[in-house]
């Protein structure tokens, strides 16, 4: 699938498109049209998104993306009520491979991914995880007002606030806000 990194070859393949239909634009125009498809203003903002993205790569062109933890879990509806309900996520999508199939399934918040399985072989339970975050006292205080048994605390370890929620197959989830310096 195309993202962002692919709008030259995107602006190529609509110019080609158009030719088809005796359609003419030039390149220029044609990125233009892909920065607004990406819902961006001109090809000049687009272009600093790609050159930053660039420049997060090594030398050897070598860039790392999110990584999304895989979680083991035993019971739907008890991870649906820790992770929908009491850490407020939401599904992106479920798959299984027939109806009495253990579930893998994708949930999201506020750019946080982790994948929910009931696989056996995908995870172990008891797991441990870090996620970096920012807000982390208005999430604690949503997360208090919800009445869950499963109660988190707010720790200052120093140079960071963490609050860690344990879920109901025991993995833990350590939420870390650094301190300014």
């Amino acid at each position: 699938m195309r993202d962002y990194r692919d709008a030259k070859a995107m602006a190529k393949a609509l110019r080609e498109a158009f030719a088809e239909n005796q359609v003419t634009i030039t390149h220029s125009e044609a990125l233009e049209i892909v920065a607004r498809q990406f819902g961006l203003g001109t090809w000049n903002i687009l272009s600093a998104k790609i050159d930053a993205a660039g420049a997060a790569e090594d030398g050897a062109g070598i860039a790392f993306e999110q990584a999304v933890p895989i979680v083991r879990i035993f019971d739907v509806a008890k991870a649906q009520e820790f992770y929908l309900g009491f850490l407020g996520f939401t599904v992106d999508w479920e798959h299984r491979y027939g109806d009495d199939f253990p579930l893998y399934t994708q949930v999201s918040r506020s750019g946080l991914k982790l994948h929910l399985s009931e696989h056996a072989g995908d995870a172990t339970p008891g797991g441990n995880m870090c996620v970096y975050m920012r807000g982390i006292r208005a999430f604690h205080k949503e997360l208090l007002a919800k009445n869950y048994r499963y109660w988190p605390g707010l720790e200052d370890e120093g140079t960071r606030l963490e609050l860690t929620v344990i879920d109901p197959f025991n993995n833990r989830i350590r939420f870390m806000e650094l301190k300014e310096r």
